[in-house]
């Protein structure tokens, strides 16, 4: 099997597995329990939450736990919303977030916020004069991924952080699912950044947002009062240990093998874009190491990874959180590619486990299915 669905989720490590075991069988106490096999637990998660935020250049109490990127995106968004509100009631954001921002921005329309969408160019970028140019002195919270999930387009974070940091009415919130352990970001001048835990081979269910202090949320759901009020809920502590692992893992991969995940997708991109059928949407001089998004003109992308999954080959069209309502990518359609290339993207998106012989064997069955669809469309 070659697994090429990386963005989508990543396949948890073993040692990940093995710590979740470990502690879900041996420190299964609920850590707010008073009793000392609940001290116990609590001091582990503890433990984890002071792990993360030293990997993240940030301080343990600006570590939310949350069950990854969907949660911590809207937990930051309306949050700030309706703690703000009273500041004001405008909201800047791409064209080309992720579902989980794109609609809890349409819901904070209806409850009367206004949304400005800053548009991207040919390559997923978006311009940060676009951006000075729509701040008004309502504006309260600017949200814009690092890296983009469909196309893979790296968003220029540090400069917006620096247009944003004498604006202190004004929140900067990062989506950093797709950068994590992929493309590096400073987390000086960003107030809010989302990450996950399946995205970089911890377990579904686990993910953080960072809060820095200066901030405060409306929790999205009242309770007890765990992750310090934000977050309520029965911690998993056992999740929160294997995301540290499969952090500490991740952020090491990069450092020893960012050139090589590089390489492997410079090479897709390069043999794809021989091939006369296929159009490149990953601009790679401005784009993340692992994500390599293209069509194939005249057919669309499903019937594609359809044909791949039969060689036991796995990639995505576009967005997974999307891709079934078979729409054209919202991402493209934003890039200006037409529909008849958007409803045929395909993603590959790679992990620090893939190899260069696994894309060598992709291209060789891609030329293969290109083949025998144009003989069927003839």
């Amino acid at each position: 099997m070659i697994y090429f669905d990386n963005s989508a989720t990543t396949k948890p490590l073993d040692a990940c597995v093995e710590t979740y075991t470990k502690v879900a069988t041996n420190y299964f106490a609920n850590p707010s329990s008073l009793h000392r096999y609940g001290a116990k637990v609590s001091d582990l998660h503890e433990q984890a939450r002071t792990l993360v935020a030293g990997m993240l250049s940030v301080s343990p109490e600006e570590v939310i736990f949350t069950s990854g990127g969907t949660e911590s995106n809207n937990m930051a968004i309306k949050g700030i919303a309706g703690f703000y509100s009273n500041r004001g009631k405008h909201i800047i954001t791409t064209a080309i977030e992720h579902p989980s921002v794109q609609n809890t921005m349409r819901y904070l329309e209806t409850q009367g916020f206004e949304v400005t969408r800053l548009p991207v160019d040919a390559s997923g970028v978006i311009s940060v004069a676009d951006l000075k140019n729509a701040l008004r002195e309502d504006t309260i919270l600017v949200s814009v991924m690092h890296v983009n999930n469909e196309v893979g387009s790296v968003q220029p974070i540090a400069e917006i952080a620096t247009l944003l940091e004498d604006r202190e009415q004004t929140f900067f919130h990062v989506d950093h699912v797709q950068g994590l352990t992929k493309v590096a970001l400073d987390m000086a001048g960003i107030d809010l950044v989302s990450v996950s835990g399946h995205k970089v081979h911890g377990l579904k269910g686990t993910g953080v947002l960072i809060k820095k202090k200066r901030v405060s949320l409306t929790p999205l759901l009242d309770g007890g009062g765990q992750e310090f009020g934000l977050r309520n809920g029965t911690e998993n502590t056992a999740g929160v240990v294997a995301f540290a692992k499969a952090l500490r893992i991740g952020l090491e991969d990069q450092k020893a093998h960012f050139t090589d995940l590089e390489t492997i997708r410079d090479y897709l991109l390069t043999a794809l874009a021989d091939i006369p059928e296929v159009s490149i949407h990953t601009d790679k001089k401005k784009a993340a190491p692992h994500i390599c998004c293209f069509s194939v003109i005249g057919h669309r992308g499903e019937i594609l990874v359809h044909a791949l999954e039969e060689y036991e080959m796995y990639v995505s069209t576009t967005s997974a959180c999307s891709s079934r309502a078979k729409l054209a990518s919202s991402t493209l359609k934003a890039m200006k590619v037409t529909d008849e290339e958007a409803v045929g993207a395909v993603r590959v998106s790679l992990s620090y486990q893939n190899t260069m012989a696994e894309a060598q064997r992709f291209i060789e069955v891609i030329q293969v299915i290109i083949k025998n669809l144009n003989e069927v469309v003839k």
